[in-house]
């Protein structure tokens, strides 16, 4: 994502991520070169930004050190986008919540890839934007859900076929929440946990348990690491609607999009309340 944004020659890239470096890191991060003298007690914030500065010299690349959730409001006023990866529950709907207070619109987008599986949250707020029909520039308007409020959308007052990836990241994101995890510290120790909570979640919003498979669960349990396929579609498809969302050109992405690996496919799914549904 970072290196399809440089090239396409924004004004200015921030990176912001303290863990250092390791070798599970390279397998998912081009970015990252396999040497270990290069990146050694390095953050990932700074081995990236070293490598995106070689692809475009034109684009201010910067790293900003510290936790993103602590930041004041203030330090998000500053962008047009703001993308967060692999944050807990509470972390996106803060700096959801911090991005709407500002007085002009920031973008934001929560992007999540776990093993086969991605997912991807999108708020414009109220976005405007033009698009081309015939020989005509039609101006249009969406209004987004924030990440809290798309969530808290029943799952009964959801369409039948709904992404089952979508039912089974709520419940994974749950349960890693009630349990004082980050992202990824699960396994399948955790099984009779999560399943005891996809039944309680399912009982609550009358939902039948088979629209979350188990085989899934296990997978976002066990495949804890990003794969690298799944990164570059799901990292294509967000640096797509970022330039997108900045130009204001084009239709954008209304508000998840998932993608699975074992059936290869990507579906776009609309989650809004009643005053934002499209």
């Amino acid at each position: 994502f970072c290196k399809n944004i440089v090239l396409a020659g924004v004004g200015s890239v921030t990176l912001v991520d303290d863990r250092v470096v390791t070798d599970e890191s390279l397998p998912a991060n081009f970015l990252i070169l396999p040497h270990e003298n290069h990146y050694n007690g390095k953050t990932l914030a700074e081995v990236c930004c070293d490598s995106l500065k070689e692809f475009n010299p034109m684009v201010h690349v910067a790293v900003e050190r510290g936790d993103i959730s602590t930041f004041g409001v203030e330090f998000f006023e500053k962008f047009d986008a703001v993308i967060i990866s692999c944050c807990s529950l509470g972390k996106k709907k803060l700096i959801n919540q911090k991005c709407r207070k500002l007085s002009k619109r920031v973008a934001f987008y929560t992007v999540e890839c776990r093993g086969s599986c991605g997912e991807m949250f999108v708020d414009l707020q109220d976005y405007k934007y033009s698009k081309k029909k015939l020989e005509e520039t039609i101006e249009c308007q969406i209004e987004y859900p924030s990440f809290e409020e798309a969530i808290l959308v029943p799952w009964r007052a959801l369409p039948r076929r709904m992404s089952k990836l979508y039912f089974a990241m709520r419940v994974i994101e749950q349960f890693e929440d009630v349990e004082g995890r980050n992202p990824g510290e699960t396994s399948i120790a955790d099984r009779l946990g999560v399943l005891k909570l996809r039944k309680e979640l399912c009982e609550t919003n009358s939902l039948d348990e088979s629209q979350i498979p188990d085989a899934l669960l296990e997978r976002l349990l066990t495949d804890t690491r990003e794969f690298p396929p799944v990164c570059a579609i799901i990292g294509g498809i967000l640096g797509q609607e970022v330039i997108k969302a900045i130009s204001g050109k084009g239709d954008p992405l209304k508000n998840f999009f998932f993608f699975d690996a074992m059936d290869g496919k990507g579906l776009i799914e609309d989650i809004s309340g009643p005053s934002t549904r499209s």
